[in-house]
């Protein structure tokens, strides 16, 4: 029996999920996009699975689209490429986008074209010093796509968006984390002990509050002050109701660690 072309590792508290196309860079396939989207479900699911990180095997995160399948002559006519947008790549973001559970993404190698843009759907992104980030959808005639014209543009700016994506040139994982597009660039040989760290750290905090939090930031992009204060209240009233919140009262005020996990399961 062939491997999975997505590991799912259960380790305690969180999940490692890793593309698993070595051979061709972790490029999508549609298996790749079904398993994937199938493993993400299983740990939203998983009551003991607090946290996710996404990562990828051997010398690189992921090529974008295995071009393989998309190839127009190999297919004798031009392949809907809207259509496969439709079907899995923007539902994938929208899914990490909108995960119940905090995403971090450890990049190891290569991100280019939607690899790139799928690894920065994540909530957290670590990467490899060596790691690359290449917008490198207009080397093949095409525009950025998986979020990547909003991904790049909400967090660099206009004139550094376009140039990523004008000129194809790679990003390398320390200038992109200076520029603030990622979280941080960590040596190679430390990429999974840091994302694993965190990601056993948020495992055991307070969940409700991290899906709240992330709820308010991805919505402050797109309101006014008047309209993020207001959803501020809406999101704060509903966190002070929850048992992380007297759990975490409870422990400042006894001058110990709260235990966000023994809550969630009594």
């Amino acid at each position: 029996m062939s491997e999975s072309v997505v590991l799912h590792d259960r380790r305690d508290g969180y999940a490692v999920l890793t593309l698993n196309r070595p051979h061709r860079l972790n490029a999508f396939t549609e298996e790749l996009h079904l398993t994937l989207a199938g493993a993400l479900d299983a740990c939203a699911a998983d009551d003991d699975c607090g946290a996710v990180i996404l990562t990828g095997a051997g010398r690189g995160f992921c090529a974008g689209q295995d071009l393989a399948d998309r190839d127009p002559t190999l297919l004798g006519a031009s392949p809907d490429l809207g259509l496969t947008l439709e079907t899995y790549y923007n539902p994938l973001v929208i899914r990490l986008r909108n995960f119940a559970k905090p995403v971090i993404c450890a990049v190891n190698g290569v991100a280019a074209g939607a690899g790139a843009n799928i690894a920065l759907a994540c909530d957290i992104v670590f990467a490899a010093r060596s790691a690359v980030f290449i917008q490198s959808f207009s080397r093949i005639g095409l525009i950025p796509d998986a979020g990547g014209t909003w991904w790049l543009t909400q967090r660099l700016g206009e004139a550094r968006a376009k140039a990523l994506a004008l000129t194809g040139d790679p990003l390398p994982a320390g200038q992109a984390a200076d520029w603030g597009l990622i979280w941080k660039a960590v040596d190679d040989d430390r990429l999974m002990e840091e994302a694993e760290a965190l990601a056993a750290r948020l495992a055991a905090g307070p969940s409700r509050a991290y899906a709240l939090t992330r709820q308010a930031i991805h919505a402050a992009s797109r309101n006014t002050l008047e309209e993020q204060l207001a959803l501020e209240r809406t999101l704060q009233r509903e966190a002070g109701r929850s048992d992380d919140y007297k759990e975490g009262v409870a422990a400042f005020l006894e001058k110990r660690t709260a235990n966000y996990r023994r809550k969630k399961r009594e």
